[in-house]
């Protein structure tokens, strides 16, 4: 089995961190730089830095300041937000990015994963689903940061990134986001039974235990949150402890060795 990863999701909006509940991220964090040297020092596996105004703007990534915080990022980093054809993902690693997160412009141009995947390697491309639960009790996929409705239902949507070479699934709870009330365990467990490639868990934890839970019970590869780092004494090495104990693999601490 693989080792399980811990990642911190940063939601970046303008000039800085923000966060909320439910994709309403009123509350300032802070600044983006510092929070990524914190994290540096935190024994992260991987960071999410997602621009979510920049798919409302039309705005293109702001290269330069990911090259800024590339060069301060010591651990694999996922960038996503505006990402919406190939010719700006090739900018994105080069300023530092490992991964290229993609959402809305996928429901309109579907073959930009495949493109993504065909010229960089899957391993490069994330899709990221945001899902809420209808009237019906279907798990619905929304775009535009949660915004809009895109009538597709999130168990197909997922197959369908898989088979166009998605590499991973970034699946979030747009009710559970913020509500430090845990993840929910039935999306994550339908979407990890219907594809074979990685998934990372998101919206609501709120403690260690709901993390536990969204890889025995739910089946996530990986556990990605927010608030309870941004907001709570939790930190990501005891959440690396806490799956430890719970039998759950995860990557070692690194232990600084002196020589001579």
């Amino acid at each position: 089995m693989l080792s399980t990863r811990v990642i911190p999701t940063l939601l970046w909006k303008q000039v800085g961190l923000v966060k909320g509940a439910g994709f309403d991220s009123w509350r300032r964090v802070g600044p983006v730089l510092p929070a990524i040297r914190v994290y540096n020092q935190r024994e992260v596996d991987e960071l999410i830095l997602l621009d979510i105004t920049a798919q409302e703007t039309g705005d293109d990534p702001d290269y330069d300041s990911i090259v800024d915080y590339g060069q301060d990022c010591f651990v694999p980093l996922t960038y996503g937000g505006g990402v919406r054809n190939i010719t700006q993902v090739g900018p994105l690693l080069r300023a530092g990015a490992d991964k290229v997160s993609v959402n809305t412009a996928a429901y309109d141009t579907p073959e930009l994963i495949t493109q993504i995947a065909q010229r960089h390697g899957s391993q490069c491309v994330v899709v990221s689903i945001d899902v809420r639960t209808t009237a019906s009790g279907q798990w619905t996929c929304f775009s535009h940061a949660g915004s809009r409705d895109t009538g597709q239902d999130a168990v197909a949507w997922a197959r369908e990134a898989e088979d166009r070479g998605a590499g991973e699934i970034l699946i979030t709870s747009i009710e559970r986001d913020g509500t430090y009330q845990g993840y929910d365990l039935a999306l994550i467990a339908a979407i990890a039974e219907a594809v074979t490639i990685p998934v990372i868990a998101s919206g609501g934890a709120g403690s260690y235990q709901h993390m536990v839970d969204a890889i025995l019970q739910g089946g996530a590869s990986a556990v990605a949150a927010a608030s309870i780092f941004h907001f709570t004494e939790l930190t990501p090495r005891g959440a690396k402890d806490a799956l430890a104990d719970a039998g759950i693999p995860v990557r070692p601490p690194f232990v600084e060795t002196s020589s001579g």
